[in-house]
């Protein structure tokens, strides 16, 4: 199972902004994680129209309430992943995230546009990434992808895009 991991894209009518290495990876993936800050549905439509989507509720996505949760678990590939826009402070977050998601073998999140892979309390994976359209401090912008297979993530990566 071929993951494609976005985060606070901020996009509402015009979708030009996201990348067009961001389509092409939509293509090549088999489900699309929305870490939040989708702000409006337009972008979850045009992605649905391509490939299953999950995703849960940004800080910003006022548009959305009712229509996404907070937090999300789900199993892809047999790996058990959960899903929340803001883990909060960067501080003790491994110890809060395997407390919210007890179960889950990794963690997306976003919020910071900071990508974050790295391994949290008890080799939980926590994985952010970053913005593919607001770079904001960060070199450049971002996405994610996550390979899942038989109960065991293979691959995750953070991959740039660019400054613009």
């Amino acid at each position: 199972m071929r993951a494609l991991v976005l985060a606070d894209t901020h996009l509402k009518a015009d979708l030009s902004p996201l990348p067009p290495a961001v389509w092409e990876a939509v293509e090549a993936a088999d489900v699309v994680l929305h870490a939040g800050d989708v702000v409006t549905a337009e972008l979850l439509d045009a992605l649905r129209r391509l490939r299953p989507v999950h995703a849960v509720l940004g800080n910003n996505d006022r548009a959305l309430v009712g229509a996404l949760p907070d937090r999300l678990a789900l199993t892809l590939g047999g790996v058990r992943v959960a899903m929340v826009h803001d883990s909060g402070a960067r501080a003790g977050r491994d110890r809060r995230m395997r407390r919210w998601f007890p179960e889950a073998q990794v963690v997306v999140f976003g919020h910071s546009h900071v990508p974050v892979d790295e391994v949290g309390v008890d080799g939980q994976r926590l994985f952010n990434p970053g913005s593919a359209v607001q770079r904001r401090r960060q070199p450049e912008r971002t996405m994610g992808r996550l390979v899942l297979d038989r109960g065991i993530l293979v691959e995750h990566e953070i991959i740039p895009l660019g400054a613009r």
